[in-house]
């Protein structure tokens, strides 16, 4: 039996899964409901309840797959509804408190310490919102012409297939740096109040991207061609991070990655194979949980591996 049916009631749903108050928020549900039912609430705030229904089993279920008839009897409106308020909670919202709250905590370290970590989130941040300014200004565009009929030459919503594994990296990295590597000097119960946010918002965008790929872009596809069938997106899962230290030799790699050479230069420079030098850059990245190069530099900045003057 679903986990979650339109002639529940509402109060049900959110027990079932209390994290599903972000999704009535965006999708404008912000009265108190009683004892109405899903349909009923859905009803009063101008939802179609199945659309609710799809959107909640995304978000509560990464394994959760909508079925063909599922997503045609879908109203695209309503998710585009959804990413957009999100677009405006993670840009006005999530990004003020997280800004506010690493300001706060780094406040003791040292200007060099303060200012490779702030410069990665403004980084994350400037990626964040050119990501979602290319989703509101060309992907949502393109789905509304869909909407009423109109389709433009020679495009296609593959066309507009984002890639979020960029941002789903750098948020990771940030988290594992305050995870990791932050000074001592820093307080330890902010570290954590931090750290738990983190993990909620990190958790949130991962949902976000599940309802474009598994939602929003099959949607589309279908008011492209409603003839055609539509292929679900199934996400790769990363390696479980090693534990464990790094190696001299890892270090003097990461030290090469974030002097900004490439493995080819590294492998010249250290007399070893790329092959090697790959499988080493693997090894670092399994053992920090870092993915990328601007991560790993400020891991190597924060460990004292490398001094900031050498690479700017």
């Amino acid at each position: 039996m679903d986990k979650f049916r339109v002639n529940m009631k509402m109060a049900e749903l959110v027990e079932v899964d209390f994290h599903l108050l972000g999704v009535l928020s965006r999708v404008g549900i912000i009265e108190a409901f009683g004892e109405r039912t899903v349909e009923d609430v859905c009803l009063r705030n101008g939802l179609d309840a199945g659309t609710f229904i799809l959107l909640c089993s995304v978000y509560a279920d990464p394994e959760f797959q909508p079925t063909a008839e599922q997503l045609r009897a879908g109203h695209i409106g309503d998710v585009l509804r959804y990413l957009h308020q999100s677009h405006e909670y993670y840009l006005n919202s999530a990004m003020v408190t997280l800004a506010s709250s690493i300001e706060k905590l780094i406040a003791p370290c040292s200007a060099t310490q303060q200012k490779v970590i702030w410069k990665f989130f403004q980084d994350y941040k400037i990626e964040l919102e050119k990501h979602f300014r290319k989703e509101e200004g060309e992907v949502v565009p393109y789905v509304q012409k869909l909407m009423i009929g109109q389709r433009e030459p020679g495009a296609g919503i593959d066309g507009f297939e984002e890639d979020h594994s960029n941002i789903d990296e750098s948020l990771s990295d940030l988290k594992n740096l305050i995870l990791k590597s932050l000074p001592a000097e820093c307080d330890g119960r902010m570290r954590l109040t931090l750290l738990n946010y983190v993990y909620h918002l990190q958790h949130d965008l991962e949902r976000h991207s599940e309802i474009e790929d598994k939602l929003m872009v099959p949607m589309a596809r279908l008011l492209e061609n409603p003839a055609a069938g539509f292929s679900a997106s199934v996400k790769e899962q990363g390696p479980e991070q090693d534990k464990g230290e790094l190696s001299d030799r890892e270090k003097e790699i990461l030290v090469n990655v974030a002097q900004g050479l490439l493995n080819k230069e590294i492998a010249d420079r250290l007399g070893i194979s790329i092959n090697t030098v790959i499988t080493h850059r693997k090894n670092i990245t399994r053992k920090t949980g870092i993915r990328t190069v601007a991560g790993l530099t400020v891991y190597a900045i924060l460990n004292n591996l490398i001094d900031i003057s050498t690479i700017e």
